[in-house]
């Protein structure tokens, strides 16, 4: 048995919070300057350069990428032969964020209660996703989640015979209607199965995977890749602005379902998909 110190979670968190937010990860400055090199429209190659003149300069200086700074959302990995020790694992992932929004001088977009609407002032509290697995590792993902692309997220019961082509229709129908919104490229997380809940969760975890990584069965790798080239034919285009680069991604994660069912969730990223992970 392997134990860990939740000391060290916080120490961790609060520097996943700050350097996700300032510093964006290599798969997705890759696949920008790789859309940047054959997006069709002038104005759409201006925005991509503009963008990531963007992220260099948030690098440099150290400041957030963006600033909405997101709603700290994790995906927490936990070894079945992990003791965590010195108090509860909740409490010093939530202190980790709080130290992080703090330190880095990020905007606290919280609000205690979703109808009263009173700022936590913290950034806190988190959501949180647990999975045990075997062996003694303890892996923490952070995806700070913006709001502007998370509000043009979208949930359907369909029904099985709706098949494939009624999940394209619906991931089409969804980036449409989002229009510039989301501050296009985006990136599409789709989740397919499962429960309702079951099918965003595993939406939102697609989006933590690399930008432009493709899912291991190629069945769906596949069906990832006709939904980006079907997405990019909208003409939305960068920042809505027209142009052939309204997604960088498409990406698709599974989970078995009941017979009766074949719930689909797509939920959107905006062109700053943010992601960082650390083991301990």
């Amino acid at each position: 048995m392997r134990t860990i110190d939740v000391a060290l979670v916080t120490q961790e968190v609060r520097r996943l919070c700050m350097e996700a937010n300032m510093f964006l990860a290599e798969d997705v400055t890759k696949a920008m300057t790789a859309f940047e090199a054959k997006e069709a429209s002038p104005i759409g190659r201006q925005i991509l350069r503009d963008l990531l003149e963007n992220v260099q300069l948030a690098a440099d200086k150290e400041v957030p990428i963006c600033q909405d700074t997101g709603m700290a959302v994790f995906f927490v990995e936990c070894g079945q032969d992990v003791q965590l020790t010195g108090g509860y694992i909740e409490d010093a992932i939530h202190e980790g964020v709080r130290q992080g929004y703090k330190d880095g001088f990020l905007r606290k977009s919280v609000v205690a209660d979703p109808l009263r609407r009173v700022n936590t002032k913290d950034n806190t509290p988190a959501i949180i996703h647990y999975q045990v697995v075997p062996g003694d590792q303890f892996k923490i993902t952070f995806a700070p989640k913006g709001f502007g692309s998370e509000n043009m997220s979208r949930s359907k019961m369909l029904t099985p015979s709706a098949g494939r082509a009624g999940v394209v229709d619906f991931v089409l129908e969804t980036v449409s209607l989002a229009g510039p919104n989301p501050c296009p490229p985006i990136v599409v997380g789709v989740g397919i199965g499962g429960t309702l809940d079951k099918a965003a969760v595993i939406a939102k975890k697609a989006l933590t995977r690399a930008v432009g990584s493709h899912h291991e069965d190629p069945y769906y790798a596949e069906l990832e890749q006709e939904l980006l080239e079907k997405v990019n034919q909208l003409g939305i285009g960068p920042q809505g602005l027209g142009g052939t680069t309204t997604a960088l991604s498409v990406q698709i994660e599974t989970f078995p379902t009941h017979i009766a069912g074949l719930p689909v969730v797509v939920n959107i990223n905006c062109h700053a998909a943010r992601h960082q992970s650390v083991c301990l």
